[in-house]
């Protein structure tokens, strides 16, 4: 049987963690990449304020080849564009004909990486898809895999949200409106132990800071890589130290 060659978006959070479980798990696929957006100013994952560290650690782990996009810390939608046609132009050569990620439910968001990618001759993939979230997280900790929450919205959260691991009753304690993965972006996390590692990341809790962002005018990628307005709003980050 041929298997298609798959890169796998990865954030370093909990919903990739199970994304790829299920993808691994999958006959048609093979994942000979990993691919992740970092910051180059702050050298730490886009969006989740983790440490290039604690993200080679990961990879290192889960034991598949990972690949950097760098982006300055504030990219247009043209240079993200430009980063990411680089990478896949780089792995269209290498063979690779799929692109998978851990999405949930975000339409739009969806359109747009098919789209993208389709322009290159990809087809993406998305193994959790419409799954029910609150599911999700439960089979997430029933499998074994632990998570850590490593930066929230300040809408609905506030400095001791950050910095906790999840558990079976975390659902049940969310503000309401919030989704139980935070699809909607209004949580992110580390994922440090599970079935798609070797073995447990290692990591002590450092400060907490609240920052400020000018809120985007669309959302149309993941990384909130547009331009913005003069409205702010304001993201709890907890620095987890190698």
């Amino acid at each position: 049987m041929n298997t298609h060659k798959t890169y796998f978006n990865w954030s370093s959070g909990k919903d990739s963690a199970l994304a790829l479980y299920h993808l691994l798990q999958d006959k048609n696929y093979t994942v000979d990449a990993l691919i992740t957006t970092v910051n180059s100013h702050y050298n730490r994952v886009s969006m989740h304020g983790l440490r290039k560290e604690l993200l080679k650690a990961q990879t290192d782990a889960i034991n598949i080849p990972a690949r950097l996009i760098e982006l300055p810390e504030m990219p247009s939608m043209e240079v993200y564009e430009a980063k990411m046609l680089d990478m896949v132009t780089q792995l269209k050569n290498d063979g690779f004909t799929h692109s998978a990620f851990g999405d949930i439910f975000l339409e739009d968001l969806r359109v747009y990486r098919e789209n993208q990618l389709a322009k290159q001759g990809f087809k993406a993939v998305f193994p959790i898809w419409k799954r029910d979230t609150k599911a999700l997280l439960n089979e997430f900790l029933d499998l074994g895999f632990k998570t850590i929450i490593v930066c929230a919205n300040s809408k609905y959260f506030g400095e001791d949200f950050v910095g906790t691991v999840i558990d079976k009753d975390f659902i049940d304690n969310l503000p309401e409106g919030v989704d139980p993965c935070g699809e909607n972006g209004e949580f992110h996390t580390f994922c440090f132990e599970g079935p798609i590692f070797n073995k447990p990341i290692p990591f002590t809790i450092g400060e907490k800071v609240l920052r400020e962002y000018n809120r985007p005018k669309t959302d149309d990628d993941d990384d909130n890589i547009c331009k913005s307005d003069s409205e702010k709003y304001g993201v709890w980050y907890c620095d987890l130290i190698p």
